[in-house]
């Protein structure tokens, strides 16, 4: 029998100090907290020994000669009265917020429930039946070291390429089919091979976190396979391990930092898998309801839903504001992971008169050392009144910009009067985030995310099709900005295969010229498809999982996304440091960036706010301090046309005496550089639907340029230069 002595009050947690173990656990309204020692296998209970200290809202006690590998959870004894927000139940086996491992999965099972579901306003009365046989345990760990920060880029470089752990690899022929699905997967020679090939900089993995599957979900046959259901903010889920989730985790991340990638954890700090009054115990609720959750003021039997998932975890709490704290630091310090993309962060930010930027928790992440120094991006959005936050966080935060992914959209699928808002957001939407000195970085864009459709998708479905999910299609958002070419769904038609790819082509290209952060999510340079579903959070299966087939729909995709993020990284004017406004910086007069319509000359008002203009140009040209990136490229300047009309338009190249070379054209199916004939007049036929990218190395003998258009002065009546362009793919001549 193992006896108690009082222990210590921090750090909470069980920790192994060589000798014993000491036990801490926050609850501010528990009368009484009990300890339960299971043996190693979690499976026969030991003893129970009631935790004997009670010291700033903290019940401790040390164990000595409680070693690590041994198992254990809590049992806490208070009031059972929801209307007051307290719903303590000793007879459910609790797991410790703070553990770090666990012995298994949890099993499903109403034992979990903590009220009694056969009585009217059931979970007013406690139930009685214990659940310790359907609990994981938590494990006694001996102390971890300690792994080195490793910085691999500077924020303009940074490409993210968000990615399910499991959905990755668990088709891949080129990963060992016992490593599939799993971290080691991820870390495989074959995952790694593939990530380099492709050019992203850094993964952000869906959530990570020890999280449980809805009961709704189970009962279909289904399960949470995204992850956003979290139930402890310190353990690696064990779905994606061989045996060892924390230690397979760490060599994952260590492995892709020697790799050269960056590694982002999606973590949800917004809400718990304990749902709403009418949803299990399995930690939170039993240890201190009242403390960890936001309740009605009227009623705290109800819970504050900001997250739409049932309730919300109130971070206002100095001891809850601590966990997070803890859990993050710990996740950069001891896991190695470089920074974290935070599920409906507006949340965090919620305090009692709504979001503010200098909430308790943002200044708490600002002053903190290890964190306010790491890599934070914001979901700037919850479903709480003025939940939508986008272009409001603190300086040092970047933020899911759903508006480039709306607008874009919207632009290439043909919508009217779309031009203003498209030049704003290739600007890296400097009308939302250029302010209190925020840069283009902080704009994270992205087409597509897990939650939507794939780019696949988007070009293949007008409609979701989420009859999968056995929610009769009710579930996911219903407006997607999405067009079809004509037919719902796979085709083999390929006309309508050929507008498809060169749409998908029209958009990546789109993402990767904008300033900002680019994000891709998996398998979309590869076609990969749902089958329309855009809401596929249940699908552990082929509709989740990365197609990786070889065929040549997504070797073409594959080839060109790769083409497109080297372009990226050899030329900087594509991703600058700072915002730039039409200045003039260089000795050609030329301002860094502009507007141009198809007659070569800058866009005037009528031109912005005609609905009916779906074609123009923008125009980058290098300061006079621009530094070489680091290829050692330097381009002088860059001219991008987007052309979202039907019908082909032609256009004048700028007055500006520059070696002109046409670098990619998304209208063709492979890409290759074509030297263009300068000419003060020379034409270029963009076909509809189509985005080209021209790089420009001024002349030696140059001189001051002027884009405006000429007053009461006619273009010049000479004979047009025409260009056809000699490649070998049939499809890419240009008159």
């Amino acid at each position: 029998m193992y006896i108690v002595e009082s222990g210590r009050h921090y750090p909470l947690g069980a920790k192994f100090d060589g000798k014993g173990t000491n036990f801490a656990i926050f609850s501010a309204n528990a009368t009484k907290i009990v300890l339960c020692l299971y043996d190693e296998t979690g499976k026969i209970e030991q003893q129970r020994i009631v935790l004997p200290q009670y010291t700033n809202e903290v019940w401790h006690g040390y164990v000595p000669h409680l070693t690590p590998g041994m198992t254990y959870g809590y049992r806490v004894y208070g009031p059972y009265a929801p209307h007051d927000g307290h719903r303590f139940n000793p007879n459910k086996l609790l797991i410790d917020p703070y553990a770090l491992q666990l012995t298994g999965d949890i099993e499903w099972d109403s034992c979990h429930l903590g009220f009694d579901e056969s009585h009217h306003d059931s979970d007013l009365v406690m139930d009685t039946e214990d659940n310790a046989h359907a609990m994981p345990k938590c494990v006694i760990m001996a102390p971890d070291a300690r792994m080195p920060r490793v910085q691999q880029y500077e924020s303009t470089e940074h490409i993210i390429y968000e990615l399910h752990v499991k959905g990755f690899s668990q088709l891949n022929p080129g990963v060992p089919e016992t490593l599939r699905g799993t971290y080691k997967g991820l870390s495989s020679e074959a995952s790694i091979h593939y990530l380099k090939s492709l050019g992203v900089t850094t993964v952000e993995l869906l959530p990570v976190h020890f999280f449980a599957d809805e009961p709704f979900v189970q009962e279909k046959g289904l399960c949470n396979y995204w992850g956003y259901n979290t139930i402890n903010f310190f353990i690696p889920i064990g779905r994606y391990a061989k045996r060892h989730a924390l230690s397979e985790f760490k060599e994952m991340v260590q492995t892709l930092h020697e790799a050269g990638f960056e590694v982002l954890l999606d973590v949800v700090y917004n809400h718990t898998a304990e749902g709403n009054e009418l949803g299990p115990t399995f930690s939170f609720k039993g240890i201190d309801n009242a403390s960890y959750y936001q309740l009605k003021h009227n009623d705290k039997r109800y819970y504050i839903n900001h997250t739409g998932c049932g309730n919300t975890l109130n971070i206002e709490h100095p001891r809850v504001l601590q966990l997070v704290m803890d859990s993050l630091r710990y996740w950069v310090e001891y896991m190695g992971v470089d920074g974290f993309r935070f599920d409906l962060a507006s949340a965090l930010g919620r305090e009692r008169d709504g979001f503010d930027k200098y909430s308790a928790f943002f200044k708490a992440i600002n002053q903190d050392p290890v964190l306010s120094s790491i890599k934070l991006i914001a979901e700037p959005w919850d479903i709480g009144m003025g939940g939508y936050q986008l272009g409001n966080f603190p300086v040092n935060w970047n933020e899911w910009n759903d508006r480039f992914r709306d607008t874009i959209r919207q632009f290439w699928r043909g919508d009217s009067g779309k031009i203003s808002e498209l030049a704003k957001r290739l600007h890296g939407s400097s009308d939302i985030f250029e302010h209190h000195g925020r840069r283009p970085a902080a704009s994270i864009n992205f087409i597509t995310a897990h939650d939507g459709f794939t780019l696949a998708d988007l070009t293949q479905y007008n409609d979701k099709h989420n009859e999968a999910n056995l929610e009769d299609n009710r579930d996911g958002h219903g407006c997607n900005y999405s067009y079809n070419f004509g037919v719902e769904g796979p085709t083999d038609d390929q006309q309508i295969i050929a507008k498809r790819e060169q749409q998908q082509r029209n958009l990546l290209t789109t993402l990767l010229v904008a300033q900002g952060t680019p994000m891709l999510l998996a398998g979309d340079e590869r076609n990969n498809s749902q089958l329309g579903n855009n809401n596929a959070y249940c699908q552990d299966n082929e509709i989740s999982w990365l197609d990786w087939d070889s065929h040549d729909s997504a070797d073409r995709l594959f080839e060109f996304t790769q083409f497109l993020l080297q372009f990226r990284k050899r030329h900087p004017l594509l991703n600058r440091h700072d915002y730039q406004h039409g200045t003039v910086h260089n000795h050609m007069g030329l301002p860094d960036i502009c507007w141009l319509n198809p007659d070569g000359y800058l866009m005037e008002q009528q031109e912005w706010d005609d609905a009916d203009n779906k074609s123009f140009a923008m125009l980058l040209n290098k300061l006079t301090s621009d530094n070489i990136a680091p290829s050692g490229i330097q381009d002088d300047t860059l001219l991008i046309i987007f052309n979202g009309d039907e019908k082909a338009v032609q256009y004048r190249l700028p007055d500006i005496p520059c070696d002109w070379v046409l670098e990619v054209d998304t209208m063709k199916t492979q890409q290759s550089s074509h030297p263009l004939q300068s000419s003060s007049d020379t034409k270029l036929t963009v076909t509809g639907k189509s985005c080209v990218i021209i790089t420009g190395k001024y002349q030696v003998n140059t001189h001051q340029c002027d884009l405006t258009r000429p007053i009461n002065e006619l273009r010049p009546n000479s004979e047009d230069v025409s260009l056809t362009i000699d490649t070998k793919d049939e499809d890419s001549s240009r008159e």
